[in-house]
């Protein structure tokens, strides 16, 4: 007989893509600016922090991509979206911890596994 159940490694990988896809979509768009910028990182944070298995997030604004984006536009902000910042989280499920990233490549915001870990 086959055990079609996930592995707890598939489980922790499972959550971490769960919490990268809410952060992701639940502010792209929010209205962003230089001076919002540090207080949005912080809500993304929190928020995210908020759900299960999640142990830390941290959310590091683009400094740089913010004030070249408004360089180029009409406006005194924009819209976030994942070239406006750096995210690292770490998802603790049973005795595995998944450490994931995004960052800008090639002008995608990348979302990727970095590293899985089990306790023995």
């Amino acid at each position: 007989m086959v055990d079609d159940q996930p592995t707890d490694r598939e489980v922790a990988c499972f959550e971490a893509g769960v919490k990268f896809g809410t952060l992701y979509h639940q502010f792209a768009g929010t209205p962003l600016s230089p001076d919002s910028a540090d207080s949005l990182a912080r809500a993304m944070e929190e928020s995210i922090e908020n759900q299960p298995h999640c142990e830390a997030v941290d959310v590091d604004p683009r400094d740089e991509a913010l004030a070249a984006a408004l360089a180029d536009g009409s406006a005194d902000y924009t819209e976030w979206t994942g070239e406006f910042a750096r995210v690292r989280m770490r998802i603790g499920y049973e005795d595995v911890t998944v450490r994931t990233g995004m960052e800008m490549h090639d002008g995608y915001p990348l979302m990727a596994v970095e590293s899985v870990t089990e306790e023995e």
